[in-house]
Parts: structure tokens; C-alpha cells; sequence
């Protein structure tokens, strides 16, 4: 049996599957509740940018799990 812990919340992953309830996104690996909550952000920042490169939202990303990873959740910004 595979133990994943979720990069962000630190949570253990309880009878993990992946692409189901944990996500390996930007090298980490995410619990399913993490990235609702990602997307919740990152929703509203991409209709936003005009125009759209992969470059800049691999680096968006990237720059928010860093974050996330750091304060142990996603925070909405404000």
C-alpha cells in the first residue's frame, strides 16, 4: 500500500488513486480538497489574463503552491 501525504496541508491520503482524490501537479502531489481550492483562485486570475501563454501560467502555478506549501493552505488574495 502507497502512503501520499499532501504537499500543501499535510494531510495522509487515505487509499490514494490517483487523478481521483490526489493530484501530482508541478512535481507535488495535492489531496483533491487542495485543489478545489486551488482552482477557486486560479479561476478568476486566468479569465483575467490577456493574452494567455503556458509560460505564464506554468509560472502562476508554480509560484502558488510555493506559496501554499509555505503557509500550509491556499489563502484567497485579496
Amino acid at each position: 500500500m502507497k502512503t501520499i501525504v499532501c504537499d500543501v496541508c499535510k494531510r495522509v491520503i487515505q487509499q490514494p488513486e490517483h487523478e481521483r482524490n490526489y493530484f501530482h501537479i508541478a512535481r507535488r502531489d495535492i489531496c483533491e480538497s487542495c485543489k478545489d481550492q486551488m482552482d477557486l483562485i486560479l479561476k478568476p486570475v486566468l479569465r483575467t489574463k490577456q493574452p494567455f501563454t503556458y509560460a505564464w501560467f506554468d509560472q502562476t502555478l508554480q509560484d502558488m503552491l510555493e506559496k501554499a506549501i509555505g503557509r500550509g493552505k491556499f489563502e484567497t488574495p485579496k
